[in-house]
């Protein structure tokens, strides 16, 4: 059975959005991933399946390790779909904060 996640719940874990954290500066083997929380290690290979699954990471076989990176690709599609929401609330806030500025100078 071929199981299609959704990326925005593979973010909404903390734990996955700490596992990208970590790969936003280096590739990692799952054993060094792993050692940064503490879960059994299966736990944190699940959650590296998942985000495999949902292409926010790339996986690379060195040797006998497999070493798991950033899809750049896959995470500009997610910044994109997000910024006219950052877009619209920066807006809103600016509204906001000259309505205040507004009100605090009368």
């Amino acid at each position: 059975m071929n199981l299609r996640r959704d990326v925005f719940q593979a973010i909404a874990d903390p734990t996955r959005r700490a596992i990208l954290l970590l790969l936003a500066s280096q590739s990692m083997t799952a054993g060094a991933i792993a050692a940064n929380f503490d879960t059994a290690r299966p736990t944190v290979s699940k959650h590296l399946q998942i985000l495999s699954e949902c292409e926010l990471l790339k996986a690379q076989q060195n040797g006998r390790e497999i070493h798991y990176q950033l899809n750049p690709v896959k995470m500009k599609e997610i910044a994109d779909f997000i910024e006219p929401f950052r877009d619209m609330w920066e807006e809103r806030f600016n509204k906001l904060e000259e309505i205040m500025k507004n009100y605090k100078d009368k």
